[in-house]
């Protein structure tokens, strides 16, 4: 197919492009103006790129009328980290982005609009909830979120249209200072780094089986306008991966619990409830964490040009 995807220098949609170039679809990155560049240095030959801000409703018109894909994958977003906090640019990237997208692809004829979502827009839950379970927001990125995902699901536009809500997304090329790298980057040094209450609880899902849902979910043989949660459906406390990353790397520092202040979407309640996905998509995710973190571990020895993006000391 011919592929459009948003936010491709950001780590789940770069993954995506990859993925989508290995299996041999012709690939266009849509990208902010002044994007980063450090996950598409080894790509630029291999794709196309149309440079536009999805706030410049005329350009990014043009460009996806002229780029006419089969599919769009929507990864752009703001906020997804705790130093992005300008809500105003959420607002503007998250939900009238989002509308702008899909005006865009309207106008173009796109058969599929693949939208992500996110977990947070359920906000803190005491169980596993489901995609009909009711949103409670309890951020601001996480408000933008559910405001984007209601858009696209408030009507018919003409086109196959799925959200996918991911949980904790972990892998190669993620935000170096996110909690899998850093946790690698320091266990590569014997050290721990500074860490939040080890009751604290996530759905840790490899990032090669997200990208997996996104593709079952742009099938046009499956249904349209549906939301799916994308999630293990297993939990596991910060003690936990602490734990077992301290097996899997023999790592002899002891962790220095609550020497890093929890965020307000901490908490000991985060899983999924996948039951949707693998009923009707047939997604199951294929990647223990355990395997999951070697697997990083093997990437970062075979990448080395990786070093420079996830610490000067690290000895690969």
């Amino acid at each position: 197919m011919r592929a459009a995807v948003t936010g491709a220098s950001g780590f789940i949609g770069n993954n995506l492009a990859r993925r989508l170039l290995r299996e041999g679809h012709e690939v266009h990155l849509i990208l902010r103006p002044g994007y980063n560049t450090w996950r598409l240095n080894d790509l630029a030959e291999q794709v196309s790129i149309l440079e536009v801000d999805i706030q410049d409703v005329e350009n990014l018109n043009d460009g996806i009328k002229n780029i006419r894909p089969d599919c769009l994958f929507h990864f752009a977003a703001y906020g997804a980290y705790s130093w992005q906090t300008d809500f105003p640019q959420m607002v503007e990237t998250n939900l009238i982005g989002t509308a702008n997208l899909i005006q865009a692809c309207q106008a173009a004829e796109v058969g599929a609009f693949i939208n992500i979502g996110s977990s947070s827009e359920y906000g803190l839950k005491k169980s596993a909830p489901a995609e009909t379970g009711h949103l409670e927001p309890n951020s601001h990125y996480a408000i933008t979120k559910a405001a984007a995902t209601m858009h696209c699901h408030t009507q018919d536009f003409g086109m196959h249209m799925v959200t996918l809500r991911p949980y904790s997304i972990y892998g190669p090329y993620e935000e170096p200072n996110r909690l899998i790298p850093t946790l690698l980057i320091h266990g590569l040094e014997n050290k721990l780094p500074p860490l939040v209450n080890p009751d604290v609880a996530r759905d840790f899902v490899y990032v090669d089986d997200m990208v997996s849902a996104c593709l079952l979910a742009a099938s046009p043989d499956t249904e349209s306008n549906e939301i799916y949660n994308v999630g293990t459906g297993v939990q596991t406390s910060i003690r936990q991966i602490v734990e077992l990353s301290i097996e899997l790397m023999a790592i002899s520092a002891a962790p220095e619990w609550g020497s890093m202040e929890n965020r307000q979407w901490d908490t000991q309640c985060w899983v999924a409830d996948s039951q949707k996905i693998q009923s009707i998509l047939g997604w199951k995710p294929k990647v223990s964490l355990k395997d999951g973190l070697l697997k990083m571990l093997e990437w970062f020895g075979k990448n080395h040009a990786m070093k420079k993006y996830y610490g000067k000391t690290i000895e690969l």
